[in-house]
């Protein structure tokens, strides 16, 4: 019967481990991308530049809001 208990308590003990685990990283993952964004209006104004190009206001709008930001 302690055998089984034992067992119990870890199996448990994992679950609740695992869930804690998956909570705090997406927070954290969640926090990175907010402070870190993968792309920003200078980063889309500088691909244009190199590809020798001006963008207008409209398409670096049009750009940031096809990638959701």
């Amino acid at each position: 019967m302690n055998f089984w208990m034992s067992l119990l308590y870890f199996v448990i003990g994992a679950l609740v481990g695992a869930v804690i685990t998956f909570f705090v990283t997406r927070k954290n993952f969640e926090k990175q991308l907010k402070e870190n964004p993968p792309i920003n209006e200078k980063m889309i104004r500088a691909m244009y530049a190199q590809m020798g190009r001006k963008p207008s206001e409209a398409q670096i709008r049009a750009i940031m809001k096809s990638m959701g930001q």
